[in-house]
């Protein structure tokens, strides 16, 4: 098969986060960050190839670039999944090497597949050799069995280095390596994004050691300035939950980022009626679309009336778009066009 040519859109990513980064966050994130490379939410090959992937490959046109992040462990599956990802017409398709929750670990995927990179390479060239959109790989900085080994192996770069060749020399141009290792027992998955130091030095020393593949930083990412240094060494950066629960912050981290203007909440919010009215035409529930936007007047005043209005909304599941536009106006003069309400 051909080299797939690769794609300079890596300097701002939108990590895959479980629950949060539906078609409709994803949306909101585009209106909010126009250049940034978006992802789905983790899907099984299980879920893709024995369940209805319907919901998992749709997505707004207006998406692109966006990748669909899939978990597995078997060439074969992973080679369909991708297929499909292709057929779908995303961008890339992204295999989840870093997930520690209790569930996926279950399934022998996720995280505890970097104790197996022969396995994982095997799963790479089989996508490679399937399709030409491009097959990234998203890692922990490695993994421990409890947090009481977790001093005692964090330093241990020659892992990483090793995992990481091996998924290069299978054909993977670009390495998303999350700067904290996965602990598979004894963490939540919520602990094992806070409690494990970060290694940002290791990710860039990776950088270095590896100058013809596209390292992505990931994690911890909380500060537009702090992002600014990583990419004086990294092909771009990957943000996650600060972008999910500031979203006006991801807007100003684009712009910094991507040489772009800033898009304000207001201009978001006005956005996205159309496209909310819409998937309402289309039986979409209004709460669907309204529980990832209660974060993006934050910091405003009036900011606690909107986020209640729409609280409300979600647990009631009553109401049109105008109740929606009431909120909005709860901090902002929005004037959406007559024809939306």
């Amino acid at each position: 098969m051909t080299q797939v040519p690769r794609q300079p859109t890596y300097r701002l990513c939108v990590a895959p986060m479980m629950a949060w980064t539906d078609r409709h966050c994803r949306f909101l994130h585009r209106l909010l960050a126009p250049s940034a490379r978006l992802y789905t939410e983790m899907v099984s090959t299980d879920a893709l190839m024995h369940g209805d992937p319907t919901r998992a490959l749709a997505f707004d046109p207006s998406e692109h670039p966006v990748a669909l992040q899939v978990g597995g462990n078997d060439p074969v599956h992973l080679a369909s999944a991708a297929r499909m990802a292709a057929r779908a017409g995303f961008d890339e398709v992204n295999l989840n090497v870093g997930c520690p929750s209790e569930r996926v670990q279950k399934g022998a995927i996720g995280a505890c597949l970097m104790r197996q990179p022969d396995l994982v390479a095997n799963g790479v060239r089989a996508m490679r050799d399937a399709v030409d959109i491009p097959v990234t790989v998203k890692c922990r900085m490695g993994v421990a069995d409890s947090a009481d080994m977790l001093a005692a192996a964090q330093d241990d770069y020659g892992p990483l280095r090793d995992f990481a060749g091996k998924v290069t020399d299978a054909g993977v141009q670009t390495l998303i390596v999350h700067a904290r290792k996965a602990i598979l027992n004894g963490l939540t998955p919520a602990q094992n994004r806070s409690v494990p130091p970060l290694r940002p030095d290791l990710v860039a020393k990776l950088a270095r050691d590896m100058p013809d593949i596209d390292i992505v930083m990931n994690g911890g990412i909380d500060d537009i300035g702090q992002a600014l240094d990583c990419l004086d060494w990294a092909a771009g950066v990957m943000v996650g939950r600060k972008a999910y629960r500031d979203p006006a912050w991801l807007s100003r981290l684009h712009a910094a980022t991507c040489n772009d203007h800033v898009v304000t909440p207001e201009e978001a919010a006005a956005a996205y009626l159309p496209y909310m009215a819409h998937q309402l035409g289309q039986g979409v529930r209004l709460q669907d679309m309204t529980r990832h936007m209660l974060t993006l007047f934050n910091g405003r005043p009036g900011a606690r009336a909107y986020r209640r209005q729409l609280s409300t909304l979600q647990r009631h599941a009553t109401g049109g778009l105008a109740t929606f536009v009431a909120a909005v106006r709860s901090v902002s003069t929005l004037e959406p066009a007559p024809a939306l309400l």
